[in-house]
């Protein structure tokens, strides 16, 4: 094992503050802090809002030590299921995969004959009373507001665990079903709420690990996010496997050997991944949407923030095949498209950057000239009848690739990546609305066929992009901006038609940057470590090791990159990505 994969790390954290003031770890502790808060009065009300997903039963035991008078939880003010379930079904759709970004908000799913009668209930009641649950702050604000967090990657894994959406009793839904009503109904709703509450919350909790909560006063929270706004910082990574994953990140991160494949790795991801912040000797975790909700403007830039609202738009993920297989042959909608049928501002635009590659590492990019689409369109079916094997390599362009290549994908391509392939892919953040045509003949890790769209696939296929048009456009469009003796600067996409551009510096000695109004997020592509450093001191050194993404927020404004440990001496390269 090499020394950049044992400096791999997997849970960065920013130090905050050097002792814990303001922090408080496990029910006890956390059952002190609020006693000595409500301590002179004689009723209380502590409202626990809770993102869909914390485990509110557990969360309930945790407070008792507080000797409620009454726990009220905000689930007994919901409409009646049926009414709930009229709320969503358009939004929800009847698709294994995909639904509509919902405009409801959560206050519409209660009834407000039922919260009124709450409201008079906890007048009349001596003593501390808590409200708890998901749209808890709609009963009321109380004398103690908490707002209890949890990540999206623990919401999933607690999805394949058996719990519940939030609102659908459906323990034993497939994965795939919790998760859409998660992405396109209830995050939404929540993530709108969440955003009314982060600047007045008197308490954030992070509630990742059921058996031991940990509360953040405000006050600190606060303080932490503005830091994330205004300094580098690397997001928490996860990794998961698939019916078509590799054996790379397994040996380059060291993460589990008994498990049979990784295939992706998500890092750089705010809607998806967490940040860690460090009190003294205790680390909370927050999901990194938290940062763009409360601080927009610091983290994306004005102009940004003007063009996409709260809504980041750069990702970064790996994929894995290396001694695995083909990803499906996909292809992702028009901007017209999306916003017609998934109420989504903008589409997947998307690029394949070879982190690493195999002597026949490919891709599959384009349709092939003069490709008979009628024909194209029947196999496809008939393959998803199981009647035959779709004839890939007959219709679309197959490309062999090597390290560094950096091929560009605009939405309404027909791409995949090929075996024996590390891919850092760099993309526009709506990853969930990919159109698979054909997955190989493959079922998923659950035993199920895979879904695939291939109705929706074929209305999106650009049919122009042919050999031709991908050889001109998407395939070694490097171009040099500047070059001298120590640095090399090139432009390596994307494409016009999409609205990232990305740069790729190699660097000898240090290379300082400009933010542009822009928040940047990069890799470390080449090279064992280096030091994210500002010019003006305004923030402290990030180390960041091979293959780790790493965020610039637009407020930094400068930025100095330079080999650090190992590779002080050495070449290294970086692949940065901003909006144009």
């Amino acid at each position: 094992m090499n020394r950049a994969e044992r400096n791999y790390d997997r849970y960065p954290c920013k130090k905050i503050q050097e002792d814990k003031v303001g922090v408080f770890q496990g029910a006890e502790e956390i059952c002190r802090e609020l006693s000595n808060v409500i301590a002179r009065k004689e009723n209380t009300v502590i409202t626990v809002e809770c993102y869909p997903g914390v485990d509110i039963e557990r969360l309930t035991e945790d407070f008792l030590p507080l000797f409620p008078v009454k726990v009220i939880q905000s689930d007994s003010c919901l409409h009646e299921r049926e009414s709930i379930n009229q709320l969503i079904v358009n939004d929800l759709t009847d698709d294994r995969v995909f639904g509509k970004i919902t405009n409801r908000t959560i206050e519409e799913c209660f009834d407000q004959m039922k919260i009124q009668n709450v409201r008079k209930q906890i007048e009349n009641i001596q003593g501390i009373v808590i409200v708890i649950g998901t749209g808890a702050s709609f009963i009321t604000k109380g004398d103690v507001l908490i707002y209890a967090d949890i990540s999206r990657w623990e919401i999933q894994l607690r999805y394949r665990a058996g719990m519940s959406n939030w609102l659908c009793h459906n323990p034993k839904a497939p994965i795939l079903e919790k998760y859409k009503c998660g992405f396109f109904i209830e995050w939404r709703m929540a993530d709108k709420l969440k955003k009314q509450l982060l600047p007045c919350t008197d308490y954030m909790m992070d509630c990742n690990i059921k058996e031991k909560p940990i509360l953040v006063a405000g006050k600190q929270f606060r303080e932490g996010m503005k830091r994330f706004s205004n300094e580098p910082f690397r997001t928490v990574p996860y990794f998961d496997p698939g019916v078509w994953g590799g054996q790379w990140m397994k040996n380059h991160f060291s993460l589990p050997a008994d498990r049979s494949n990784f295939a992706w790795s998500f890092d750089g991801v705010p809607e998806e991944n967490g940040i860690r912040m460090c009190f003294g000797d205790i680390t909370a975790e927050f999901p990194a949407q938290n940062l763009v909700l409360l601080h927009p403007k610091d983290l994306m830039g004005s102009r940004v923030y003007a063009r996409f609202g709260t809504e980041f738009p750069i990702r970064f993920d790996l994929l894995d095949t290396v001694e695995g297989g083909n990803l499906s042959l996909q292809v992702h909608p028009l901007t017209e498209y999306i916003q017609e049928h998934f109420n989504m501002k903008y589409t997947q635009d998307e690029s394949y950057y070879i982190l690493d590659a195999q002597k026949d590492s490919h891709v599959y990019l384009g349709v092939k000239e003069n490709a008979d689409q009628e024909q194209f369109a029947d196999d496809l079916k008939q393959a998803e009848k199981g009647e035959k094997e779709f004839p890939a390599e007959k219709y679309v362009n197959c490309i062999p690739v090597k390290k560094h290549d950096h091929i560009l994908i605009p939405a309404g391509t027909i791409h995949c990546s090929g075996k024996n392939t590390m891919v850092l892919e760099i993309s526009a953040t709506p990853y969930i609305f990919t159109f698979k045509l054909w997955d190989w003949g493959r079922v998923g890790l659950d035993g199920l066929p895979r879904p695939v769209h291939i109705d929706h696939g074929l209305r999106n296929i650009q049919w122009d992009r042919d050999t031709k048009w991908i050889e001109n456009n998407l395939i070694h469009r490097e171009k040099t901006l500047m070059k001298d003796e120590r640095n090399q600067i090139e432009k390596t996409g994307l494409h016009e038609l999409e609205f990232i551009e990305t740069r790729r510096y190699t660097i000898n000695y240090s290379l300082q940057c400009v933010t542009d109004d822009s928040v940047h997020v990069l890799n470390l592509v080449e090279g064992e470590e280096i030091e994210v450093a500002s010019p003006t001191n305004q923030f402290s050194p990030l180390r960041v090791h091979y293959a780790e993404t790493f965020f610039i927020p637009a407020s930094a404004e400068e930025y100095i990159l330079r080999p650090a440990g190992k590779s002080l001496g050495k070449t290294v390269m970086v692949v940065d990505a901003f909006i144009k």
